[in-house]
C-alpha cells in the first residue's frame, strides 16, 4: 500500500534587502530590557548598581 504524500517544496530564495528590516538588536527587548512599562525608580536603581567605579 503506497500513500501519496505531497512532496516538500524546495526552500525559496529571498532576494530582499536585510537592512530594510529591524533586527532584534535595534530594540530594547534585544538588549534584555523588559517589555513591561518603564519604571524610572527601577531604571535609576539599575543605573546605580551597574555604574562603573570611575563614574562616582
Amino acid at each position: 500500500m503506497s500513500s501519496t504524500a505531497p512532496e516538500p517544496k524546495p526552500a525559496a530564495l529571498i532576494f530582499d534587502d536585510p537592512l530594510d528590516r529591524q533586527s532584534t538588536d535595534d530594540t530594547d527587548r534585544g538588549w534584555g530590557e523588559s517589555s513591561t512599562g518603564r519604571d524610572s525608580a527601577a531604571d535609576l536603581a539599575r543605573f546605580l548598581d551597574e555604574k562603573p567605579p570611575h563614574h562616582i
